[in-house]
């Protein structure tokens, strides 16, 4: 019995092994998020590009969203995680503390929810993704696996789905709006903005005057 618990213990993190560096040269064939998309709205809209075709507005756009630290931590934010911890302690909405890197891990390796047992496997993959990948790497993976609309995934399909047009030819403006959404794309829409996303639009063009690509 044990030795079969090894076993399968051991095919676990080979495989997981080779999945990371899978990752490191091709966008996942699906993630289990978006097994979900297609489960719910009957519909995975979604374009993988490469990192060059998509555009510095909205990489900038996104950034400045989602983890203005993405190029200089090491995977983590640990003022930002514990401003989130503090903020949570006194019972008001649930804020996260999560970079581009944990929710690249998320998003690619695992699956939602609030557990601490998947933040702990979380926490795991964005150190290793850290280790094996490469900054532009996390990026890429992120804009193209990131939940962006009712079964839309990636910033391309994005850009299609709410300009008619491809990630690299958005304006400033609009990169904005798609960041916008995030991090509850279900709920907002760029087409229909209520006020909060207004100001969180105008926010985020702020933010990105101080974003510098790497």
């Amino acid at each position: 019995m044990w030795k079969t618990i090894k076993r399968i213990i051991f095919i676990i993190l080979i495989l997981n092994v080779i999945f990371i560096v899978w990752g490191r040269f091709f966008n996942p064939p699906i993630t289990i998020t978006q097994i979900g998309g297609i489960l719910k709205y009957g519909k995975l809209q979604r374009d993988y590009i490469s990192y060059e075709e998509m555009g510095n507005n909205v990489k900038k756009a996104v950034i400045a969203s989602e983890d203005q630290k993405f190029f200089s931590h090491d995977g983590f934010d640990y003022t930002a995680i514990e401003k989130a911890m503090k903020h949570n302690e006194k019972g008001k909405r649930i804020r996260g503390g999560s970079t581009i890197s944990q929710q690249t891990a998320k998003n690619i390796f695992l699956w939602q929810g609030r557990s601490w047992f998947r933040k702990g496997l979380e926490a795991v993959y964005t150190f290793i993704i850290e280790k094996v990948w490469s900054k532009d790497i996390i990026l890429e993976r992120y804009l193209n696996s990131i939940e962006m609309g009712q079964g839309v995934f990636g910033v391309e399909a994005a850009s299609e789905y709410y300009f008619g047009k491809s990630s690299k030819s958005l304006t400033a403006s609009e990169a904005a709006w798609i960041a916008a959404v995030l991090p509850n794309p279900k709920k907002y829409d760029p087409k229909n903005p209520s006020a909060y996303l207004r100001k969180k639009h105008n926010w985020i063009m702020r933010q990105m005057r101080n974003v510098r690509l790497k």
